[in-house]
């Protein structure tokens, strides 16, 4: 999910819900309150940790970071010098994906197929909206926090994605990289700036995810169908952000005065500008479509062993 998170385009919820763990994910972070202090007060800190899931949380959550920590950088660098084939695995990944969460739907009827291309659409009109500006201040990390974690849980939608829409997403990581190279080089001025705003960000993230839970837990509960059919709508416009050929249509110059793409169409391999590379974009998908076919036989596998005991 960490992996998945730090690329624009793609959705860490995509992740959960193929791996077999989006329902508990949303169950278990509705279920976290204020009454956690009471209840470990009254029975002790083992039966709270218990209770309330929290050795899945921490280890959920404790894999995204050291994912987003640890892959950050590489996965810069890959969309730097190798964008063709890290799309092409990613679009393998989410096309996979459609197909899973699709079947999940057992009555396809005129309304599930409405809702389908409906989020089809917002999804495909969300990849072609101009990235806005970011101001490099305290309040803009708690919301952009706030609103990508919603994204983020969210099969189809990105939240890094999200990100770029908001123009955080180069602020964000390269507030992660200055904390990473702060530790490494001993320049702890540069450390507790960066850590103050990651954690700002960390705390728009727990807002927006205790909020957002509460109405995906009823939406799953009383309106499954109709749910599954706008994810997988989403899903399917998501598509066009990661399709792995594009035309540079304008650009903008980052915070390192490099000069970067702003607006992107999508083309086919032939009118790409430069080389296409199509039999390795295709093996790149092939691998990305292969493995979550492999996370949905391990997530059903394990499911099968959970319903024997």
């Amino acid at each position: 999910m960490g992996a998945a998170d730090v690329v624009p385009g793609v959705s860490g919820g995509t992740i959960a819900f193929v791996t077999g763990i989006y329902q508990e994910l949303i169950t278990t972070i509705d279920g976290l309150d204020l009454g956690i202090f009471s209840f470990w007060k009254n029975h002790g800190f083992k039966a709270m940790f218990r209770q309330y899931n929290l050795g899945f949380l921490l280890s959920l959550f404790g894999g995204v970071l050291v994912s987003i920590l640890s892959l950050a950088q590489l996965i810069k660098y890959l969309l730097e010098h190798q964008p063709i084939l890290v799309w092409s695995f990613f679009f393998g990944l989410v096309l996979a994906s459609v197909l899973y969460i699709g079947k999940q739907i057992k009555r396809w009827n005129a309304g599930i197929i409405a809702a389908t291309a409906i989020g089809a659409v917002v999804a495909y009109y969300i990849t072609i909206a101009i990235p806005g500006a970011a101001p490099d201040v305290w309040y803009y990390f708690l919301l952009s926090g706030f609103i990508a974690i919603i994204a983020m849980i969210l099969p189809g939608v990105s939240g890094s994605f999200i990100l770029v829409l908001l123009g955080s997403y180069e602020l964000v990581l390269g507030t992660l990289t200055d904390f990473i190279s702060g530790l490494r080089s001993g320049d702890w001025d540069m450390v507790k700036l960066s850590l103050f705003k990651v954690l700002l960000f960390i705390l728009g993230c727990i807002i927006g995810l205790k909020l957002f839970s509460k109405a995906l837990r009823w939406l799953f509960e009383h309106k499954r169908e109709m749910t599954l059919a706008v994810l997988t709508g989403f899903m399917i416009g998501s598509l066009n952000k990661i399709w792995p050929w594009k035309r540079v249509l304008t650009t903008r110059i980052d915070r390192h005065g490099v000069e970067v793409p702003l607006l992107e169409d999508s083309v086919l391999p032939q009118s790409y500008e430069g080389e296409p590379l199509v039999l390795y974009a295709c093996i790149a998908a092939l691998v990305g479509f292969v493995l979550i076919l492999l996370l949905e036989r391990t997530a059903g596998q394990k499911q099968t062993n959970a319903d024997r005991h």
